[in-house]
Order: C-alpha cells, then structure tokens, then sequence
C-alpha cells in the first residue's frame, strides 16, 4: 500500500522543483516569478527504496474570499486533507514570515503527519531561516535543496516508517488471495494481443482535451469527474500546465490531461505563457484520442483551426466538443451551421465526430464518451490485404491514375504498414509523379469503403523496381568465341 505525500508551503519556495526532482522528470513547470502553480499535480515517486505518490500544489495565499487567490487555497487544503503525509516547505534564506507560522498552524489541526522542510538551505545564508524554523513547532526541520538535490537522505529517513506503517497496514486490512495461472491462460492472453488492444488499468486510454482560453476544458474535466478537482473560474487562463487524471470514465480506464489554453503565437510574449502552450502540446503527442473543445458563442475561429490541424498532423484520433450548448437558443439551426462549416474548414478530418456538450450542467457527456471510444477503435483498425486489394481494383476501375508526360501510372498492389493511425503503402510505377488529388481520391475511398471516418490516414507510394536482376547490365561475350572472333582478325 503506498502513501501520499503533499507538498506544500507559501508560493516560490521550491515546491515544484522538489516535485520533479522526486518523479524523475520535468513534468510541473518552474519559473521565478512566484504563483506559476495552481492545479494539483499528481506523480510516481521514488525515493531510494520507497515508492509513493507526490502532489504538487498550488502556493498557500492567505486569501478566504471567492478570488483566483481563495479558490487556489481551498484547492490546496483539500490536497492536506486527502494526503497522508505533508511536506511543508519554507525558504530558507528568507526565514519564517508570518504567513508561514499560520500555515503551520492550520497543518497541526489537518493533518497528523507533518515534516518541515527548509528549501534553498545549500548555502550558509540559510543558517538562520532553519534555526527560525523551529518556532514552527512541527519539529526538527530538514535541510534541503531542490535544485540540487541535498538533503534528500534526511527526507528518507523521516519517509521510511512511515512507509513501513502503510505496509503493515496493508498486509492487515488486505485481502487473502489465492491466484493460480495455467498455460491456458497465457495463451488467451496472447490471442487478445491480436485484436484492438483495449484501455486497462496498466495502459489507460490517453485523452488530451484541448483549445482555446475559456472554452471550458477544466470544467469539463472536473464533470467528468465528478469533482472539482481542478481549479476553474471566469478568468481566461487559468490552467497553466498539463495536468493528467488518472479516472475509470464509465468502465473504461482512461488518463486525461487538461491543458493550458492556446492562443494565437503573435499574442503569447510571456515566457510563463510560451512554457504553458508547450507543455501542452507535448501532451497532444503523447495522447491517444485529442478533444479540441470549442466555444459554442464563436466556433471555428482561426486558433481552433490550428489546434485540430495540428491533432490531426500528429497522426491523432481527433473529435471535436462544443461547449456551453446549454445557453444556445436556436440548437437546431445551430448545429446544421456548425457542421456545415466543419465539413468546410476541415476537410482533412472529414467524418470526425461533432459531438455538443455542456461541461457546466453535464449533458452530453454520455456521447462524448462514445464519441472517444469509436475513434480510438477507429484509429487502431486494421485492413487484411486481400480486402485491400479488392477494393483498389474496383478503384482503379472506376477512376484510372492520370498519364503524366504519356507514362500511365502502374498500382500494382496495396498493404497497411501500421496502425494508430492507419498507415497504408501502395507499390507503384512512377510514385514521384503521382499527383495529391488522386492520393486524396484514394483517401477518401478508404474511409468510405472501410468505416474509417475522421481518423488521420497515411497513404504512401512507393516504387517497385524491375524484377529482372540483369537489367541494365552491358551483354557479355562468352571468352572462347571472343578468342575465335580474335583470331579470324589476325
């Protein structure tokens, strides 16, 4: 059984660097300008031996009210509370402030087990700030270094029986199994490998929901849910960083990640802004199923274009959710307007599903889940060869390739090379000089002939050289006729 730890303390003081540090990985981004975290972020853990789970936290402001600041904070104590050990850090080379002792003491009345780290203590500058913070009354503070890694020896020591108790508790309160494996069941195992492989618990399906600022994204998430997990508001831009959920969304294992809204480049000038809009497009590379999430009030603007057409260049199932449907009057006509513009503005991903959703009441989040199910079974489908085959005849049949410069373009046959997404190789005569607008013919029958809709395909054309291996080879003369022929010379 593993424990939970939540770091915590005033903003700047270290939190996230310790964070990444610990799971191994640059995941919470860091910056100088104090308050760049305000989600909860959850991570892997190692430490030596031990094995745990880490949760970065946004900085503890002393703010009560409804405030970006306030909403912040009540995130955060809702992590103390859910945790079961709390790392509370001060900075060292500033010393206690007053913030700091009230945080202290609403860490005493929340959570039982408290460890008190003094960060940014590699120099003899930090002297005083750790002597300072044995007035905290939380017991001998560690010396520690995020950045450079010091100290995390004594974190170890205060984490090993607390450790140890999780376990004891674990062999007790778990239950006896008796679990037996037969080669029957590693062989089912490896028929399942064949077909589409399904999200588990050690694979989850990967969902990013993507967009512009304000369209929603986190609310959506927190519905999906079931709890406000993220930090949501009326200000544009709150999200910061890409966040990832662990979450069992109607018996299907999934993580999703919520990302920082994107806006246009010539508008993002802020440093803190660009490493947001980075960080979340590392996380449509890494996903799975992308849902570009639009505003119902002003779909289809120049961003929102970009966005799926950057899913879809990535070679990712892409789905596409209006938000906020709920405030539209006329959905109808509405609806018959939006499809018309994205069958308009989006040719590349033609078929994709148009699904209408709102994040505030939860209506539609039935069809989203469906929507995300088909698409991801969509995007690992595979064709047989001999299917592949037949239809290209009839394609050819129907429409011939065109005659570049007189020479008639030869498709002799086709395969599907991969999947995720569907990848396919036709072998051809001539494949420099076949033209885009029978590639896209060709693409298009594909998704039609095969129920393929919305998902990327790749279709490649490759050339398939003679098969004679003495072509264009010089003929020789066999050497005893070229010695006769010699000697009529003389």
């Amino acid at each position: 059984m593993s424990f939970t730890l939540a770091i915590v303390g005033r903003p700047n003081v270290g939190k996230s660097t310790l964070f990444n540090r610990l799971v191994g990985k640059k995941l919470a981004l860091v910056d100088d300008q104090p308050g760049v975290t305000r989600d909860l972020r959850e991570g892997e853990a190692r430490l030596g031996d031990l094995r745990f789970t880490v949760v970065d936290s946004a900085g503890l402001e002393d703010a009560t009210d409804n405030s970006l600041e306030g909403r912040m904070r009540r995130l955060t104590e809702r992590a103390v509370e859910m945790a079961d050990v709390c790392l509370f850090m001060i900075d060292a080379r500033v010393g206690v402030t007053p913030t700091d002792e009230i945080f202290a003491d609403i860490l005493r009345k929340k959570n039982s087990h408290v460890i008190l780290a003094a960060n940014k203590s590699e120099s003899n500058a930090a002297d005083a700030g750790v002597l300072e913070a044995w007035n905290l009354g939380l017991g001998e503070p560690i010396r520690l270094s995020g950045e450079h890694g010091e100290g995390l020896n004594d974190l170890y020591s205060q984490l090993l029986p607390i450790s140890e108790k999780f376990e004891e508790m674990a062999e007790e309160t778990g239950p006896e199994t008796d679990v037996s494996l037969d080669d029957d069941d590693f062989e089912d195992d490896e028929e399942v490998e064949y077909e589409i492989p399904m999200p588990t618990d050690h694979k989850p399906l990967q969902v990013a929901v993507v967009g512009r600022p304000n369209a929603g994204k986190s609310t959506l998430i927190n519905k999906i849910l079931g709890e406000d997990r993220l930090l949501t508001g009326p200000e544009a831009g709150i999200t910061r960083d890409a966040i990832s959920l662990r979450i069992n969304w109607n018996d299907t294992p999934m993580r999703i990640f919520d990302t920082a809204g994107m806006r246009k480049k010539a508008k993002v000038q802020e440093k803190l802004e660009k490493l947001s809009v980075s960080d979340g497009l590392r996380a449509v590379k890494f996903a799975e199923v992308v849902v570009v999430l639009l505003d119902a009030a002003i779909p289809f603007e120049q961003q929102d274009l970009r966005i799926a057409d950057l899913a879809e260049r990535e070679g990712r199932a892409v789905i596409i959710a209006v938000n906020k449907w709920d405030i539209e009057d006329e959905k109808q006509e509405k609806l018959k307007n939006l499809k018309e513009a994205f069958n308009r503005l989006l040719p590349q991903l033609r078929g994709a599903p148009l699904i209408t959703v709102s994040a505030k009441t939860g209506r539609g989040l039935d069809r989203l889940h469906d929507a995300i199910m088909r698409a991801y079974t969509t995007w690992n489908r595979r064709v047989p060869t001999s299917a592949l085959n037949r239809w290209l005849a009839g394609m050819l049949e129907q429409h011939p390739p065109p005659a570049p410069q007189g020479k008639r373009i030869k498709l002799r046959y086709m395969t599907q090379a991969k999947s995720r997404p569907p990848g396919f190789v036709v072998m051809c005569s001539h494949p420099d000089k076949m033209p885009d607008s029978y590639s896209r013919y060709l693409v298009n029958g594909l998704r039609e002939s095969f129920d393929m809709p919305g998902t990327p395909i790749r279709l490649y054309m490759r050339g398939q050289g003679d098969q004679n291996p003495y072509k264009g080879k010089k003929k020789s003369t066999p050497s005893r006729l070229r010695k006769h022929l010699e000697g009529r010379k003389s």
